[in-house]
């Protein structure tokens, strides 16, 4: 069911939810897209090689839920196209109450981590290597002290921020396409 106007905006949004709406790799990629760019479906289905119903979906989904918003509406062909966006600042900040990552179910948070896999793997197939590419990985499960914890991711937080607000719209002259995955997160000790 997609909410329109005054109902979308009265969505109760939770943690859960939220996740159920990030948790497909093709609104990742969606989100990434919207974050340099307003698009329409049918730019998202084109730059994506989806359908136009799959892509105006998975926007309905996102835009339900509140992580895009309409961004106004052009003709096209007779018709009329909704454009998107995405802005990354009006998204939860993790560093808010509690802990970034901590979830209310550990289903929800196996979710999104599948997501994320998925859509690494995905990306992975067009690693540019070599010395020039300056690739950057890591993957660590390690126990520091819970102030420096905070203090450096934190600090990933807003490198990550940061990188949001330098996208550009997808193939702009002078600028090259990369991929950032990230999840911090505390873990059990068992």
């Amino acid at each position: 069911m997609s909410l329109e106007g005054e109902d979308a905006a009265a969505v109760r949004r939770t943690a859960v939810g939220d996740l159920r709406a990030l948790a497909h790799p093709v609104r990742l990629r969606i989100l990434s897209l919207l974050t340099g760019a307003e698009l329409s479906a049918a730019e998202i289905a084109r730059e994506l090689e989806i359908t136009h119903a799959n892509a105006s979906y998975h926007l309905r989904l996102l835009r339900d839920s509140g992580h895009i918003q309409p961004a106004g509406k052009e003709k096209v062909r007779g018709g009329v196209a909704q454009r998107y966006r995405y802005d990354v600042s009006k998204e939860f900040d993790p560093r808010g109450p509690g802990e970034p990552g901590e979830y209310p179910t550990s289903y929800g948070a196996q979710l999104m981590y599948a997501a994320l896999a998925a859509e690494l793997q995905r990306r992975g197939r067009a690693v540019v290597t070599g010395p020039a590419s300056a690739n950057l990985t890591t993957d660590a499960e390690l126990w520091v002290d819970p102030d420096r914890w905070r203090a450096l991711r934190d600090r990933v937080f807003e490198a990550s921020r940061e990188l949001h607000e330098a996208a550009q719209p997808p193939h702009t002259p002078g600028t090259v396409r990369v991929s950032a995955t990230i999840a911090l997160f505390r873990m059990e000790d068992r």
